[in-house]
């Protein structure tokens, strides 16, 4: 494949292009566009005239069709999105399936909501002044993706946005921008008006030529809080609102009531899944200390059991890192572990064996008798490693649970609903899940607090990120009154 930039309905050429690596084969598979400044410019310009000529006016039963339609196209498109998605990123084949499917729901959620966004009257004090209220799109917002599942975490913005009736600019990860742009071919049969989604790629330059603009008005990031930061800072200066979903370091919390068959299965889906490769990941894991030894052996022999390989391999259990950066930050953190006195219980290294040594694979790693203040607690590692950590009592849960400067997600395993309702109350998190781990619906809120960011996306919520409201006040008295009397 060698696709251009998506700019004003039209394929841009660039002249410059960069590689993009196979992570499993460690080879470069094909070439990605880098923008220019110049270019970036011309979909920020695109857009603005799109909304303001013509995509602001639409009706909300025409861009319901519109999201229904590329709902469509997506489920007809998902085994080659899907082969094209692992081949970028190494998620397995199966996973990035499920999440073409989940994609393409978030697309009729949101189609759903396009011809329903409904005021609200306001009765006043005042007898004679009749007051409403607006729901409006923004205008022209920034779409800014990660590499860990491009198509997926894309819905989550692209479908309120749309729906709301806003034109938007897409800038997925340079690591992993091919179904994104074989993604604007569907937006292309679907029938969307030139000019309302345009996609850049390319490395931080995009990202700071499109976060810089004074014609943006609303950024909306997926990423690093370290970026995340940055991105907040640079959209300030513009007084740009900005919607940040972030890191995480999220626990997992096992109880000695639980069914521990299903924290088993719970605990492993939460971290290894994906590689680890997730904001969500329940990458500490605290257990009660009374059944601590028996947990920490059952994971041991999961773990080693884990099947690596092709993640076009439908027998494949667990793909490969996504990029070599992020598997050398992975082995650094392992590194760095081992030397704070975590306990390696499995894994810890590059993995070996037929087939895997040209990729970036590593290891299922487990660490136990994990200190909450070592690094390897409190630091995302984004990458298949595990923390397990003791505690004696639920304060005790709570304490270590809430003691990192991250809130995204938590686990608690429990078959008491007095200790559910404690628990759920207590951590600080956006997302807390009970005798289940990382499952996600389009009608669920998802965001988190403290620096795993701001606002929230899916659900309800998530398309009011993408609106705002006015207020209208018509006085429809015949009086006349004099105009510098404060009316109350």
């Amino acid at each position: 494949m060698k696709n251009g930039l998506f700019i004003a309905g039209d394929w841009a050429q660039t002249s410059e292009r960069f590689e993009a690596i196979n992570p499993y084969t460690g080879t470069m598979w094909t070439t990605i566009p880098q923008a220019s400044d110049a270019q970036v410019a011309e979909a920020i310009a695109a857009a603005r005239h799109a909304f303001e000529h013509g995509w602001r006016q639409t009706t909300g039963l025409e861009r319901s069709r519109l999201l229904f339609r590329l709902a469509d196209l997506m489920d007809a498109s998902a085994d080659e999105l899907s082969r094209l998605e692992s081949t970028d990123n190494g998620k397995v084949i199966r996973e990035t399936r499920i999440q073409m499917g989940l994609a393409a729901r978030q697309y009729r959620f949101y189609a759903g909501y396009a011809d329903k966004l409904w005021g609200q009257v306001i009765p006043l004090d005042q007898r004679d002044v009749f007051d409403y209220v607006s729901n409006e799109p923004l205008g022209v917002v920034a779409l800014i993706t990660p590499w860990n599942s491009p198509l997926l975490l894309l819905s989550n913005k692209l479908a309120p946005a749309l729906a709301a009736g806003n034109t938007v600019v897409v800038k997925p990860s340079e690591h992993a921008s091919a179904t994104t742009l074989e993604f604007c071919k569907l937006v292309e049969q679907a029938g969307f008006p030139k000019g309302v989604i345009n996609v850049v790629t390319g490395d931080y330059r995009v990202g700071k030529a499109l976060v810089g603009s004074r014609n943006i008005d609303r950024i909306s990031f997926t990423g690093s809080p370290e970026v995340g930061k940055s991105i907040a800072a640079t959209a300030g200066q513009n007084l740009v609102p900005v919607t940040l979903e972030l890191g995480g370091k999220s626990p997992n919390i096992i109880f000695e009531d639980a069914d521990l068959k299903r924290a088993i299965v719970g605990a492993l889906a939460g971290i290894f899944a994906a590689t680890g490769q997730t904001c969500i990941a329940g990458s500490r894991l605290l257990v009660q200390r009374s059944i601590y030894p028996q947990v920490v052996e059952a994971l041991k022999q999961r773990a080693q059991n884990i099947r690596l390989g092709n993640p076009l391999d439908l027998a494949t259990e667990m793909g490969t890192v996504a990029n070599e950066p992020q598997f050398k930050r992975i082995i650094e953190r392992i590194d760095q572990a081992t030397k704070e006195g975590a306990r390696l219980v499995t894994g810890g290294a590059r993995a070996s064996g037929a087939g895997l040594e040209q990729g970036f694979f590593v290891q299922p790693t487990i660490f136990a008798d994990v200190d909450n203040a070592m690094e390897i607690a409190q630091e995302e590692v984004f990458g298949p490693v595990l923390s397990i950590i003791p505690f004696d009592s639920e304060e005790d849960a709570v304490r270590i649970a809430n003691g990192t400067r991250y809130g995204l997600a938590s686990g608690v395993w429990t078959s008491s609903l007095s200790r559910t309702m404690r628990m759920t109350r207590a951590i600080k998190a956006g997302t807390v899940w009970v005798n289940t781990y990382r499952v996600s619906a389009a009608q669920a809120p998802f965001g988190g607090t403290k620096e795993s960011g701001f606002g929230r996306e899916r659900g309800e919520a998530g398309l009011a990120e993408f609106l705002h409201t006015k207020n209208v006040m018509i006085d429809f008295s015949d009086d006349e009154r004099d105009p510098f009397v404060v009316k109350s």
